[in-house]
C-alpha cells in the first residue's frame, strides 16, 4: 500500500527496519532540544502529514527501549491518526522516570503501526449472548 506523505523535517521517512516489522520508527523533529522533566509530558512534533486511505488508521506506540532504558512513554497509547487528518503528526511524549530526558532533533521517539480498522453500527437489544465469563472483570479468569 502506499500512502501519500509531505516530510518538512531534516530526517529520512519512517521505515520499517527489519522484514517482519509492524512498526516504523517516527523521529523528534525539533529547531531546540526538549527536556522532559519527571512526570511532564510535551507534544513533539515529527515533521511529517500523511494522507491515509479510508479504512485505515496510524497508531503511534511507545519505543520498548525508551520505556524500559528511560522511562519515556506515549501518553496516549496507542495515539490514533485517523484517515481524514492532514495535520502534523505529534507524539504526546510523558516522563515516568524520576530523572529529566533530553529529547534531540532526529531522535527515535515512537513508532508507527498502519492498520486497518472496521467501522461498526449498534444494534440496541434487551439481552446479549451468554458466555462462560459472563460479567467477570479484572482478574476474572485466573492468576494463570
Amino acid at each position: 500500500m502506499k500512502i501519500r506523505v509531505i516530510n518538512t523535517s531534516s530526517h529520512p521517512l519512517p521505515a520499517y527496519e527489519t522484514l517482519h516489522s509492524a512498526g516504523m520508527d517516527l523521529r523528534a523533529s525539533l529547531r531546540e532540544a526538549v527536556t522532559l522533566g519527571p512526570m511532564e509530558r510535551a507534544g513533539i512534533p515529527t515533521g511529517l502529514f500523511i494522507e491515509l486511505p479510508e479504512g485505515y488508521e496510524a497508531q503511534i506506540r511507545p519505543r520498548s527501549g525508551l520505556s524500559l532504558k528511560h522511562g519515556i512513554s506515549v501518553l496516549n497509547a496507542p495515539g490514533t491518526v485517523d484517515a481524514d487528518y492532514r495535520g502534523e503528526i505529534k507524539v504526546i511524549l510523558i516522563n515516568l522516570s524520576n530523572e529529566p530526558f533530553l529529547i534531540q532533533d532526529g531522535e527515535r521517539i515512537a513508532q508507527m503501526v498502519i492498520g486497518k480498522h472496521e467501522r461498526s453500527e449498534w444494534e440496541p437489544v434487551e439481552t446479549l449472548q451468554e458466555t462462560g465469563r459472563g460479567s467477570g472483570g479484572f482478574g476474572s479468569t485466573g492468576t494463570r
